[in-house]
């Protein structure tokens, strides 16, 4: 029999394959030293488990190899040193990817790379040779336009760029200039495609004679990207694996945080399940403070809108707002499956969303809310076809010609559908929230602290995987709202010692889903026990990376050997000024084109099926009341192994 599994350490993440928005875990700080002192010799040590120490935790263990796993599992479930021992050598594994590069080229088939091209051979030989120092490279970008962070020598990249400009300037030499795997670049966190970053940090070893360095850098970058600072470093530094923590920022529109409406299928079922729980008293309770919203928004602003249209056309344009599935087509959502942990091919997404306007001269891509609404309405006309085959609609008719009876103008139809559509988006983005209702977002974020399993906070990973343990430090909503163009946003932020893929996002979505839908709050606590729940992510348009935290370093590292501390606090105004500009107006500009937050929420309003009412009062059985297909779906996600669903980003 074995012994029971020792306890996890709470302020220890273990090792992860996955990391999403959102960051890879980091080193505990008790550590720190051993990794960045430590020789080489000392790793050879671990090479043999069965020798001395490690022979004896071995046996107290009850022979069990490292984090659980037996003798047919040798490579689930290892630590981070032993996963980067079983991996190819790495020079090998060079050798071959250059080999393959290499045939392309011979056959003309190799794509062109967005890196600087290898510099001539006598170009090469005739540059003076200057000394290159480890340092940490202090930035800050806005992801819009780029495919994340991480370097790829076929897409638009943050770090592409940021080489780029390197070479441009002089800090890495031509003969280095080809490969950044020569500069020993490092990244502490990998954001994804779209995610900003006001501070970030990535070690290399850099040519920093000039003293104007940093100025001649920044001048071959866009204005989206720029390096606050680079302080040299310990050779050993990898600011990877000193990293002791990080903060992300989320931003959200207050209105994300109504009710839904009480037309939509979510409003409907909420009230319809607290009935049958014997819930409702306590759920009205917990909505009491957006009670009338609703109603007086039909009141006021609606019922006006209504009575002026004429008496065929009217039941229609209701219809088409709180009556339709949303303009998703449900066979491949990726809302609800990326929820459900369900893997969906890129293309089939793309195909299901409508596609954004060319790309602009830095990068930036616009996003065109024209599309979308078009969209929206057209999904919605079709359905109300679909459900009244009394009716067809004039397609070709400008609005002024009498029709035959039972046939309308498709123009005015989508006309008073927009008007009305508008008027609902006017009244959601005039809401305030008040102190009460952002008690209950600060109530339902603070569920996050400690050590959690977050198995169902991102994706392919099981309950019993030890590395969905992660621990949050802190997760609090900003004292003051922010308000632009008559909109207003909370700003959340969270400090934890690592993040998984999707987790950030998700961990938003959740604790919107359960203050909007006036939830009862435990049901974050069963959120990390062993069910399925499939949380819908929260758009990335809001995720930022704030900062990383390096405090072990800067107290042992730093200061013993005479370097200067890693600390974004002394660029603080300029950071802060960048932040606004770059990230900050990109955000809400982003969100007034497109209403990301309102079409994400009024998605999963409006999805005719019991996917999400775990988030009602029948908790976790409400989503299997009339099988669906989620009990399908729950073996599927089941069997789905921990690989990577290829956003491959942080949050």
């Amino acid at each position: 029999m074995d012994p029971p599994e020792r306890p996890e350490r709470p302020n220890t993440p273990a090792s992860s394959s996955i990391f999403d928005d959102d960051t890879r875990p980091s080193t505990p700080a008790s550590s720190i030293n051993i990794i960045l002192d430590r020789g080489d010799d000392d790793d050879s040590k671990e090479s043999f488990p069965n020798s001395g120490r490690n022979k004896k935790r071995k046996w107290e263990r009850g022979g069990r190899l490292q984090h659980g796993s037996r003798g047919g599992d040798k490579k689930k479930n290892l630590g981070r040193r032993e996963h980067f021992r079983e991996q190819l050598d790495r020079r090998g594994r060079n050798d071959n990817e250059k080999a393959k590069r290499q045939k392309l080229e011979e056959d003309g088939k190799a794509p062109d790379s967005v890196l600087p091209s290898a510099f001539p051979k006598a170009e090469i030989e005739a540059e003076e040779r200057r000394p290159k120092r480890k340092v940490a490279v202090m930035l800050g970008y806005s992801g819009t336009g780029y495919k994340g962070m991480q370097i790829d020598t076929l897409q638009k990249t943050i770090e592409g760029d940021l080489f780029t400009a390197f070479v441009a300037a002089g800090a890495i030499s031509k003969s280095n200039a080809d490969d950044p795997k020569k500069s020993s670049l490092v990244r502490c966190a990998r954001t994804d495609k779209g995610v900003h970053a006001a501070g970030n940090v990535i070690s290399l070893k850099l040519i920093i004679e000039d003293a104007d360095i940093v100025e001649k850098i920044n001048s071959h970058l866009s204005p989206q990207i720029r390096v606050w600072g680079i302080e040299r470093t310990t050779t050993s530094f990898s600011c990877y694996q000193a990293c002791d923590s990080r903060w992300y920022e989320y931003l959200i529109p207050t209105h994300a945080f109504l009710p839904p409406h009480p037309s939509s299928f979510m409003g409907k079922k909420i009230v319809e399940i607290a009935e049958k729980h014997g819930d409702l008293k306590e759920h009205v309770k917990r909505q009491e403070e957006v009670a009338d919203f609703w109603a007086e928004v039909e009141e006021k602003t609606i019922k006006p809108l209504l009575d002026a249209m004429d008496d065929s056309i009217r039941p229609l344009v209701e219809a088409s707002l709180y009556q339709v599935d949303g303009y998703l087509d449900k066979a491949s959502d990726p809302v609800v499956e990326k929820a459900r942990d369900v893997k969906v091919e890129e293309a089939s997404e793309e195909e299901a969303k409508p596609q954004p306007a060319e790309s602009t001269a830095n990068g930036a891509t616009e996003i065109k809310a024209e599309e979308i609404e078009n969209a929206e309405i057209d999904a919605a006309v079709q359905q109300i076809e679909d459900s009244n085959q009394h009716i067809s609609l004039n397609y070709t008719s400008d609005g002024t010609v009498p029709l035959p009876e039972n046939t309308l103008h498709r123009s005015v139809l989508d006309a008073a559908i927009k008007s009305l559509r508008r008027a609902y988006m006017d009244a959601k983005r005039s809401y305030r929230i008040s102190p009460a209702r952002k008690a209950r977002v600060q109530e339902a974020l603070s569920q996050y602290l400690g050590t959690k399993n977050y198995h169902n906070y991102t994706v392919r990973k099981k309950f019993k995987d030890p590395s969905a343990k992660r621990h949050i430090k802190s997760f609090q909503v900003a004292e003051q709202p922010i308000m632009i163009n008559d909109t207003e946003w909370l700003s959340l932020k969270v400090h934890g010692q690592s993040f998984m893929m999707h987790q950030i996002r998700k961990m938003v979505g959740m604790a919107a889903l359960v203050v909007r839908c006036g939830c009862p709050i435990e049901r974050m606590e069963e959120s990390y026990g062993n069910v399925l729940m499939p949380i819908p992510k929260a758009p990335g348009l809001g995720l930022l990376l704030e900062r990383p935290v390096f405090d072990s370093y800067n107290t042992l590292q730093a200061e013993k050997h005479g370097r200067a501390t890693i600390d974004f606090d002394r660029y603080k105004e300029t950071v802060d000024e960048f932040k606004q500009r770059e990230i900050y107006e990109r955000i809400f500009r982003e969100e007034a084109e497109s209403n990301q937050f309102h079409n994400f929420f009024s998605h999963i309003d409006n999805y005719k099926d019991s996917t999400f009412l775990y988030i009602t009062s029948g908790g976790f059985e409400a989503t299997l009341d009339k099988d669906k297909g989620f009990v399908k779906d729950k073996v599927k996600m089941e069997e789905i192994d921990s690989e990577d669903d290829g956003e491959g980003g942080d949050g």
